[in-house]
């Protein structure tokens, strides 16, 4: 007895085996055939034998999901009506599976942002609403906040808490808090990407050159941030006058009592309207005092800086900036806050001091160029005032050209504004007959006031 049910399971597990292995083997044929065609962009014969694998064999392969996505895609780009929505609710499909059988390759909010973007570009055949798509945008938001981070996806979730408030659907309160929500986002994104990118350009600024693999990260970190820098644009003008201080200092009013000890409403509050300019009312400095009150940090002491240069305090207002640049202990928002500071110094025609913070962001955020150009603006602007002669005066534009130069060489995403701005510059600065009559070439002219620096005259 026992030697016959030995047999039986021995048959059985035999035949379980050869089932496994004749499946394997039509999982792997299927497998090449659909890769092979997929390689040479043939989607529509890839189609059948990748269904195939994909049902018989569905934790085969991960072929199965990253070709199988491009396979679906040239479906529903290329067929209509019913079989539209049906390819395109196979992909959502798709993604899910990816998630569940590789989960080390896939993360949730990755795939939540793609089957945002895909119900956005396909609202009509899916007759979605703005509900539904914000909803699938929030679930992103809520579940898997770290890995939600695509930048078109991003602006679909502010975009439609918008398009819900233009409907009457939703309080304007929600849409300044999704814009806090979304922006706060972009900028840890943007922190993350520069800081990368930081490092890269100052072994390039050493003089030391990247590696193959580091030329190809700084191209993918410019990129990012490219990306992002558009779609917080793009945010901004989705906003657009909702923000205007017509609207935002009775909300803030209203609301003022019950939040005047709250750090993050008061940190919004006060920082929409310094952005939207609605600094003149007397709330925004009401705000500042209860923000610097309840939570006094290096933005609670700069906006109070800002408050004292409108006041013409211009003394009182340099002590809170220096204290402001003090307590900010990370290195990348410290550098933006020195920027910030440079700018507001810039404003009120105090380069010296404006070109002081700006190279102190510099420092800090060495592939942002924006300071670089803001030099050059304020070395042109100085052109008159800083030259003893007519050709020192115009000698100023050299300087203005190099500063906006170095621009263009550390922030990729700025070399097509900072090669324009020295093409004008150098338009603006002694010609080659000026130079040879004067027979200036190679001397070096030292420039006066608050530039104190030198430059050299190009040799003809």
């Amino acid at each position: 007895m026992k030697t016959r049910i030995t047999l039986i399971l021995m048959t059985l597990f035999l035949s379980v085996n050869v089932s496994f292995a004749q499946q394997d083997e039509e999982c792997m044929n299927n497998l090449t055939i659909f890769v092979d065609y997929y390689k040479s962009k043939r989607y529509d014969e890839a189609f059948e034998p990748w269904m195939k694998v994909r049902n018989k064999c569905p934790k085969f392969n991960r072929a199965i999901y990253l070709y199988g996505e491009k396979i679906l895609n040239h479906k529903i780009e290329n067929s209509a009506g019913a079989e539209k929505v049906g390819y395109i609710n196979d992909q959502m499909t798709l993604w899910d599976k990816a998630l569940e059988y590789y989960p080390s390759n896939y993360k949730l909010g990755e795939v939540l942002a793609d089957k945002v973007q895909l119900m956005y570009d396909y609202k009509k055949e899916l007759n979605a609403s703005d509900q539904q798509i914000y909803d699938a945008a929030d679930k992103a938001y809520k579940q898997d906040l770290e890995n939600f981070t695509n930048p078109k996806a991003l602006y679909i979730y502010f975009s439609s808490i918008v398009d819900l408030f233009n409907a009457k659907k939703t309080p304007i309160q929600n849409v300044f808090n999704k814009y806090d929500d979304v922006s706060e986002k972009i900028e840890s994104e943007i922190q993350n990407y520069a800081e990368n990118l930081n490092r890269l350009v100052q072994k390039e600024e050493s003089g030391q050159a990247l590696t193959k693999k580091e030329e190809q990260y700084k191209k993918q970190y410019e990129s990012y941030l490219e990306a992002y820098d558009k779609i917080s644009g793009s945010i901004d003008s989705k906003l657009g006058q909702l923000a205007n201080c017509e609207n935002l200092i009775p909300l803030y009013k209203k609301d003022f009592q019950e939040y005047k000890s709250d750090a993050v409403w008061l940190k919004r509050a006060v920082s929409r309207m310094y952005n939207k300019e609605c600094t003149d009312d007397p709330l925004y400095i009401e705000l500042v005092k209860a923000y610097d009150a309840t939570a006094p940090s290096a933005d609670t002491k700069y906006f109070t800086a800002t408050i004292l240069l409108k006041q013409g305090k211009e003394r009182e207002a340099e002590t809170y900036m220096k204290q402001a640049f003090d307590l900010e202990s990370d290195p990348y928002k410290k550098g933006k806050l020195a920027e910030r500071i440079a700018s507001s110094l810039k404003s009120k025609g105090q380069y010296g001091q404006a070109r002081g913070y700006y190279r102190e962001s510099l420092k800090l955020n060495p592939s942002n160029g924006r300071p670089h150009l803001a030099i050059a603006a304020m070395y042109a602007a100085s052109a008159n005032s800083c030259g003893d002669t007519t050709f020192n005066k115009r000698a100023v534009f050299w300087l203005a050209a190099e500063e906006a130069r170095k621009a263009g060489r550390v922030d990729g995403n700025l070399r097509g504004a900072a090669n324009q701005s020295v093409a004008n510059y150098e338009a603006k600065a002694p010609t080659r007959s000026e130079i040879f009559s004067g027979d200036m070439q190679g001397k070096v002219i030292s420039i006066g006031c608050w530039i104190g620096a030198s430059v050299t005259v190009p040799n003809l």
